[in-house]
């Protein structure tokens, strides 16, 4: 039989990085996550990350994260090992986060240049389960910011990793509800709807931006 939802360990990580692509050099500042099962928060992660380059005007305007912050912060090598500990193996924890292709490629790309093995992770993004349960009448996008406010979210996104993954998080409970209504109650049946609603977004899709 397929995981319960309520008995399923997800682990909704956020990062900050200073750029759109590490194929374009960009790299992680910050790391969040939250560890939630039935509805109660197991465990939290946060640390910055040193990216051994000037960090963009443009991304400190955003994040609040300045150079001087980062200076003393570990590097990609010595906190990737223990973000990896933490998120645990991918055959109990899913990933979760808030468009995961930007956050994935980040993780993928460093586990990729520390030459770690990819964990085989299940992985959910809010984006596509949010845009295939809400209709424009609901939100006028998909943001972050725009859920959290649908949504009432105790943490208020802020362009920092923990924040944004809190309120993820919360988001996410927020869409389990919505879900229940459609009878969805087991791991296997969100992974297929998830599949589904990426394929019929890709076919038809409704123009709303996601971060």
């Amino acid at each position: 039989m397929s995981t319960l939802l309520q008995e399923t360990t997800f682990v909704v990580v956020d990062l900050e990085t200073t750029g759109a692509s590490p194929k374009k050099g960009a790299a992680i500042t910050e790391i969040g996550a939250v560890k939630v099962k039935g509805g109660e928060i197991i465990g939290e992660f946060k640390s910055f990350v040193n990216p051994l380059s000037p960090i963009p005007e443009y991304i400190t305007a955003m994040t609040g994260i300045n150079d001087l912050m980062l200076a003393h912060a570990p590097v990609i090598d010595e906190i990737f090992p223990t973000f990896l500990e933490f998120a645990g193996s991918h055959n109990e924890s899913v990933l979760v986060a808030h468009n995961a292709p930007f956050d994935l490629s980040f993780l993928k790309s460093a586990a990729k240049e520390l030459d770690y093995e990819w964990p085989k992770y299940k992985t959910l993004d809010t984006v596509t389960i949010a845009r295939q349960l809400l209709t424009k009448e609901d939100v006028r996008d998909c943001k972050l910011g725009t859920l959290a406010q649908f949504f009432g979210t105790k943490t208020e996104p802020n362009h920092r990793a923990l924040d944004d993954a809190k309120a993820t998080t919360e988001i996410l409970h927020g869409l389990f509800e919505r879900l229940g209504s459609l009878e969805i109650t087991t791991l296997d049946q969100l992974l297929e709807f998830a599949k589904t609603a990426a394929h019929i977004q890709r076919q038809n899709y409704w123009g709303l931006t996601s971060i």
